[in-house]
């Protein structure tokens, strides 16, 4: 067997994932204000715009693909129901992941007691930003031009175009095969190129572990720990106990048959911070447990850009109570009723690469919080984004294969689950 073979078996190439990710944190340490932090900065930040170049192309191809692929599976009401199936579970799972984010804040009350400035000019810079909004929502939905979308990066844009495209081939039939055909093998063409570049994950984790560590230092961090212990902790819970509960009972599905093939992919997320850029690995687990590939096509892409308990549901409950303590403010049970409702139904606010953002501002404009305050509190919490977004990103891509396994078991769509393959065929 090559090198290049036994590299990309799934337990080589994590223990090689984990060794850049433990190197790269040492590397870091070291370089901190020498010569080697801009090196690791630009190791980090060149695989980054690699995966970020792939993410339209994939997203589109992925969607298109996926609602074609339904037809195989039955007919329209078939196609509506795994749908409104999956969607359900996305509502569902997103309410208990923002009940469990308000309970762990709760109890850590993260921000009491804290005294902190951020800088001005961030402040200025993000209270500028757009923040995120019900109508901002509904108005970036639909775009003016259809190619501007894609060459803006407009996720949200793409999403929606390539759902109007895919259910327009799904309606066609026989007459849009050969336009499906050719999305299929663009489709199949970026999930070769991510393949590449996912195989170079060590090096990039490297680079960027050791940017993390290389920038943040103690006298930034340690005044904002109680926001990470709650943000990891309720992470935590719902990616180690709520998803495998629902897997065990709802799944009948193993949590360590899960995390096993799924473990690649949760790893890769957390230090990518992308879902997108780990959708190849996201879509493999998936199938790997034995989900329908027809039915992965579908559900796996569109969780990816719309199903996120971390970035959605956990991050916004957490640091808005957060924000509130900064500042001394008590919020009202009506307002812990509107951080809910925002993380059940706005979930499609975080598609895209600033979606974190986008969700919070959401949620905190929600709440009621003065401007002044938001644009303060979100500067303060935007300083240590890096360390949040990994766990958040890990837990998002969790239950991006969750949620199919649950769907394809109640609908008799799990098949046996398939042996262990190559990471990649690359």
């Amino acid at each position: 067997m090559s090198f290049v073979q036994t590299y990309r078996k799934p337990k080589v190439f994590g223990l090689t994932v984990l060794a850049g990710l433990v190197l790269g944190a040492l590397a870091g340490w070291l370089g901190k204000g020498t010569w080697l932090a801009p090196v690791l900065a630009k190791i980090g930040s060149t695989f980054t715009a690699l995966l970020q170049l792939t993410v339209i192309p994939l997203v589109f191809t992925a969607i298109v693909v996926g609602i074609a692929s339904l037809r195989n599976l039955g007919g329209g009401r078939t196609a509506a129901r795994l749908g409104g199936k999956t969607f359900l579970w996305f509502a569902i799972t997103s309410f208990i992941a923002v009940l469990i984010g308000l309970a762990v804040a709760a109890i850590i009350k993260p921000g009491q007691g804290v005294q902190i400035e951020p800088a001005a000019g961030a402040v200025d810079k993000l209270a500028k930003r757009a923040s995120g909004s019900w109508n901002a929502l509904l108005d970036n939905l639909v775009p003016t031009n259809i190619f501007s979308a894609f060459t803006e990066g407009e996720v949200l844009q793409v999403v929606f175009i390539a759902v109007l495209v895919g259910f327009a081939a799904y309606a066609l039939g026989e007459k849009a095969a050969p336009f499906t055909n050719l999305v299929r093998s663009f489709f199949d063409i970026v999930q070769k190129v991510v393949g590449w570049i996912i195989l170079l994950a060590p090096i990039g984790i490297f680079g960027l572990i050791g940017n993390a560590v290389a920038s943040y230092g103690n006298s930034f961090v340690r005044p904002l720990f109680s926001l990470i212990v709650a943000v990891y902790l309720g992470t935590a819970i719902v990616l180690f106990a709520v998803y495998p509960i629902l897997l065990k009972f709802v799944g009948k599905t193993s949590p360590a048959e899960f995390f096993r093939k799924s473990w690649t992919a949760i790893q890769f997320a957390f230090v990518s911070r992308s879902s997108g850029a780990t959708l190849p690995l996201s879509r493999k687990a998936a199938t790997d447990l034995g989900v329908s590939p027809e039915y992965a096509n579908f559900a796996v892409p569109l969780g990816t850009t719309t199903k996120m308990d971390g970035c959605a549901a956990v991050y916004p409950a957490v640091a808005t109570i957060f924000i509130a303590n900064l500042f001394g403010i008590q919020l009202s049970v009506w307002q812990y009723v509107g951080i809910v409702l925002v993380a059940v139904f706005g979930a499609l606010a975080t598609a895209g690469t600033t979606g974190w953002y986008t969700m919070l501002t959401l949620t905190l404009s929600v709440v009621g919080l003065p401007p002044q305050v938001i644009a303060t509190g979100v500067a303060v919490v935007y300083a240590i984004d890096p360390i949040l977004d990994m766990m958040r990103t890990a837990t998002n891509v969790a239950g991006q294969i969750t949620v199919p396994v649950l769907v394809a078991r109640s609908e008799g769509l799990i098949e046996e689950p398939a042996e262990e393959r190559e990471l990649v065929n690359a």
